[in-house]
This record gives structure tokens, sequence and C-alpha cells, in this order.
């Protein structure tokens, strides 16, 4: 059974008819080309599919699309404006934080609703808040560094 899911993506309405069981994240890939979130495990266990669902950070491998249902939805490519990076896109270049960048992309987006929800973490939130989002490169303390950085940023350099 289809069902027409009506939501803003990226700041842009958009509908879409599916099965309501489907999982976000192939909605968003496959119906709507938006790529750079990425299917990691299936299993709400690695968080690369990471998007922001009305501020918050929820895993789309395992949110059914009915869920965005009347939702403002932001991936990895709704970040930027233009050519200016989002200030913790720019942070984890500036920290070197990338490394192979599978994982990038949802460790962006837990970053920003971590930061949107408490805009100075001490380095022990950070852990906390990003524990469900793994880096199979092992760049934990780049990445914890470039959160730190985008504090930095997002409060006019003041920490």
């Amino acid at each position: 059974m289809q069902q027409t899911i009506r939501f803003t993506v990226n700041g842009k309405p958009r509908n879409v008819s599916t099965d309501p069981d489907r999982p976000l994240l192939e909605v968003l890939r496959e119906d709507l080309q938006l790529t750079g979130t990425k299917f990691g495990c299936g299993e709400r266990q690695c968080g690369a599919c990471t998007v922001l669902m009305d501020g918050r950070p929820v895993m789309s491998c395992s949110t059914r699309a009915a869920t965005a249902d009347g939702k403002t939805i932001v991936t990895i490519e709704g970040l930027s404006e233009g050519d200016r990076l989002h200030p913790v896109q720019q942070a984890f270049v500036e920290e070197n934080a990338l490394q192979c960048g599978y994982c990038t992309a949802g460790m962006i987006m837990a970053a920003v609703g971590l930061l949107e929800n408490n805009p100075r973490p001490s380095e022990a939130e950070i852990l906390r808040r990003m524990q469900r989002n793994v880096c199979r490169c092992g760049g934990y303390v780049r990445i914890v560094r470039a959160i730190q950085r985008a504090s930095e940023l997002h409060n006019g350099g003041a920490s």
C-alpha cells in the first residue's frame, strides 16, 4: 500500500508516494537522489545514516518513511549555503577529521544536532552524544577536536 509522504527536505517541500514502512534512508537516496547520507549497517548501530528530523538526529536506516510525514528533514546536502560550509563541516576540514569519509556525513549531522541542543558541550558530553556514530578508521580524537572547534566557530571564537 502506497502513502504520500509530505515533508520538507533541505528547505524544499517534497511529496513522495511510497510504502509507509520503507526506510527513510531509501526514500532520501533513491527517490530524492540525496546520496550523501550513507547506508552502513541498517540496524541503528553505526550512525552513517544520521539526518536531522525537526532538528533532532535520527538514524534514517530504521526510521519509517511515514514518520517523516509533516516533518522537516535536513541531510548533509542541506547544511552548506552555496560555497559557504556549515561551521561543523568547516571544523571537520580544519581538524582533518574526514579520513575515508564514509561516516563523515552521519558524524557531521549528529554533531550539528548536538551543538543545536548544547552550543558549548564538554568533551564528556561530546563523547556521550557521539557514541552511537562509528568511525571505522578510528578518527575519534580528530572528530572530537572538530566538534570542539565547531563549537568555537558557532560561538564566535569563544569557547
